[in-house]
């Protein structure tokens, strides 16, 4: 079906066959052919510098009224939205570290840190807007699969919302931390005998069978929220685009996403020019990264095995659009090795920021792509950590108490008698270090 009057201010598009549906049919995939779905929009009916005004004046509001870094973009997120469902999330920092730069070896890195969502990650951004359909289209119960960050999300969005919720994690390899959220958000959930495209396989199911709104990446919405990380940080940058953004790559909703902002905002004349995005897989669970070295020939599907959890997918649902994505960005594809993601991580919380596994494979991708040429050390660019350092603190201890030999970035926890001369004594050695 293609809509054969105006169009309305938003609906969905099927990116494989072009069938058009409502922006409020409920369904995950294209009834037609099973194809993805993306959110399109009108161009907003406003000149840019009215648009940007309006998102400067409700990050402007008074302090103390909880502001939402999703929604004050609501003309190019889900304008249609009234009754909205959020936390707030979103406004996290873009920061810097002199230590970083010598690390990755550029001039000026700059971090969007996505821990600092209510959740501790990013998915709280997509979720908000994935919840907020859900009541719109009146779902009696929501259901994801996940790593970990998505069921944690989904179960406290699910919660305020008053919907029941049912999450799929793999019964192995969750982060402990992200676990603990969905039971304590109060999520069903289910540890399936299984890697995460297990997971999915069977949410997919019992959306189409069972009749529960799904909300993963797949689902469009989710995608519409998280492309404010995108338009957040460019706003931080007064509207002048870096040159190179560099993300984890796992399941593609953030590349898919990212890319569809970047084409958005330049469409609509918010920005002069797209940045190149640099999509960062982990070298265990990196499919993406083979069919970018083909030229997108074919795809590519792997069994996962990565210390870097968030990321350890083999099969990325969001993979047609993610390709789009690269192309329209002149972007690359990545794949670093888990000792240099754990190194990059070492870095990124030697010097007081913080990020749990996946997010520091951007860091390492950077390190990566300046040592290869690829960029230049006085290029601009943004690498985003996707979560909260305590997402995954069995990792962390790890890496710092028990890895034999130590790593460089290794910080030995030391265990002294009650005696003053020994608190002087390790307090000299880390004067010396």
């Amino acid at each position: 079906m293609r809509f054969q009057t105006e169009r309305p201010t938003s609906w969905q598009a099927c990116l494989a066959c072009g069938n058009e549906l409502a922006e409020t049919d409920p369904h995950s995939r294209c009834p037609s052919c099973g194809g993805l779905l993306e959110l399109q929009h009108r161009p907003p009916d406003l000149t840019r510098e009215e648009l940007l005004g309006r998102f400067t004046e409700r990050r402007g509001r008074d302090p103390g009224t909880p502001i939402s870094g999703v929604w004050r973009f609501r003309e190019i997120v889900l304008p249609a939205a009234r009754q909205i469902v959020s936390h707030p999330e979103g406004n996290t920092p873009l920061l810097h570290r002199d230590a970083l730069d010598r690390w990755t070896g550029m001039h000026r890195l700059l971090l969007k840190h996505e821990g600092h969502n209510p959740t501790g990650s990013f998915k709280d951004r997509g979720m908000t807007v994935g919840v907020t359909q859900a009541v719109r289209v009146r779902a009696t119960a929501v259901a994801c699969a996940s790593t970990g960050n998505t069921s944690a999300s989904l179960a406290a969005y699910a919660s305020q919302a008053g919907l029941p919720a049912l999450v799929m994690v793999p019964a192995a390899g969750v982060a402990l931390g992200k676990l603990a959220q969905s039971l304590a958000y109060g999520a069903r959930t289910l540890l399936i005998r299984g890697d995460f495209d297990d997971c999915l396989r069977l949410v997919e199911e019992a959306s189409a069978k069972l009749g529960v709104y799904l909300l993963n990446s797949i689902n469009p919405f989710r995608l519409e929220g998280q492309k404010t990380i995108v338009l957040e940080l460019l706003e931080q940058l007064s509207w002048t685009p870096p040159d190179w953004i560099v993300l984890p790559a796992g399941n593609l909703g953030n590349t898919a996403a990212f890319g569809k902002a970047l084409r958005e905002a330049y469409a609509w004349g918010l920005i002069p020019r797209m940045p190149r995005l640099a999509a960062v897989q982990a070298a265990g669970a990196a499919p993406f990264a083979q069919s970018f070295a083909e030229g997108f020939a074919r795809r590519h599907r792997v069994k996962a095995e990565t210390v870097a959890t968030a990321i350890r997918i083999g099969d990325p649902a969001s993979y047609e659009r993610a390709v789009r994505a690269i192309r329209e960005t002149d972007g690359v594809v990545l794949a670093v090795e888990d000792r240099e993601i754990l190194e990059a991580k070492a870095a990124v919380d030697g010097c007081g920021v913080g990020c749990e596994p996946a997010s520091a494979a951007s860091v390492a991708g950077v390190r990566q792509l300046v040592k290869r040429g690829v960029l230049a050390p006085e290029e601009h660019a943004v690498a985003v950590l996707t979560g909260h350092i305590l997402k995954d603190p069995e990792i962390l201890v790890r890496y710092h108490r028990e890895t034999e030999p130590a790593p460089a970035g290794a910080n030995r926890p030391i265990e002294i008698e009650a005696d003053l001369r020994e608190v002087e004594k390790a307090l000299k050695q880390q004067r010396e270090t």
